[in-house]
């Protein structure tokens, strides 16, 4: 066991110094600005394993074919992934599945911008790294970045760092201490969630509790949300179902339904979102002036045939300090 521990220290270690010659090399992560229309329509989901279609065990490939689908019918702006894109990131073979699998977003030019999981950084990390950036030129190699459109910001994290302190920190206190005020909400998106109803006992077969370092980072947020006028919204993954969690102002959905292997968690009872049932899903999220709509999409398939439900719609208005409104 402590062998296993110094394994994965030294892991984290090595990514840290990778990541940070990555940044050195950079004056900037990027800022990408895309439209300014107040109206921004955008789909957050993650942890869709893309891998070959006969490795069942990985993840369902009905289920995640189907919501690839049905995103693409949504037709929004762009799509956020909460990492876990990729089965194992160093494995091109699982990229190009990823390539074939969503090829009609591409056709429909639909963007997409992804954070990194720990399964895109699996086995050799120069390997995944590349596989990932070559799908994403856009980045410019940036393991954490922004996107601003209309009246929002996003703030993508890359959670094998620490969020809040070295360059990643300092670059997210920077991003919140200078957001403009035509700004209603400030969207982050990361893999690993500052609040799950989850936890490392995997009571019923599958569950991750939250990490120390995002537990700081909800801290962190709450405490500027104190201060700010515009919403904040989180968005993560790394656990196979959806959750709905309201701390201090700030909304925190976990949305890691993409296609790995679904399980059922013991739902605390601050979870807004009380379901006993595995939830393949996405959330169509919409951004209007003063409101923003998001609404959990669940597939259930049986025999083939895809079955669709809403079970969740939140409302979150702008600079108002009440709690999210769900309907």
């Amino acid at each position: 066991m402590a062998m296993l521990q110094s394994q994965k220290k030294l892991l984290v270690l090595f990514m840290s110094l990778f990541a940070g010659l990555t940044i050195a090399a950079q004056t900037q992560p990027v800022d990408l600005h895309l439209s300014q229309s107040n109206r921004v329509h955008f789909v957050a989901y993650g942890d869709t394993r893309f891998t070959d279609p006969a490795n069942t065990d990985a993840a369902n490939p009905e289920a995640r074919r189907e919501l690839v689908k049905a995103i693409a019918n949504a037709g929004p702006d762009f799509v956020t992934f909460g990492g876990d894109i990729a089965y194992n990131g160093n494995d091109p073979e699982d990229w190009k599945v990823y390539d074939s699998e969503t090829a009609v977003w591409r056709e429909k030019h639909i963007r997409v911008y992804p954070a990194l999981g720990n399964h895109d950084l699996h086995g050799d990390l120069k390997a995944s790294l590349a596989n990932y950036f070559q799908r994403y030129p856009e980045l410019d190699h940036s393991l954490f970045y922004s996107v601003s459109t209309g009246n929002m910001l996003m703030l993508t994290l890359d959670s094998a760092l620490d969020e809040t302190s070295g360059a990643q920190g300092d670059w997210l206190k920077s991003k919140m201490d200078a957001v403009p005020a035509s700004v209603n909400f400030v969207v982050l998106v990361l893999h690993h969630p500052p609040y799950t109803s989850s936890s490392d006992e995997k009571k019923f077969g599958g569950g991750h509790s939250a990490r120390k370092a995002e537990q700081s980072l909800a801290q962190f947020l709450e405490e500027r949300q104190k201060k700010m006028r515009a919403r904040i919204v989180v968005f993560a993954g790394h656990v196979h179902n959806y959750e709905h969690h309201e701390h201090s102002g700030v909304t925190y959905f976990v949305t890691g339904g993409g296609g790995a292997h679904a399980y059922p968690i013991e739902r605390k009872p601050t979870d807004l979102f009380q379901s006993k049932e595995i939830n393949y899903h996405y959330i169509d999220v919409m951004v209007e002036a003063e409101k923003m709509v998001t609404t959990m999409n669940r597939v259930e398939l049986k025999n083939g045939v895809a079955s669709w439900t809403q079970p969740e719609t939140v409302t979150i208005t702008a600079a108002l300090p009440a709690k999210a409104a769900i309907k």
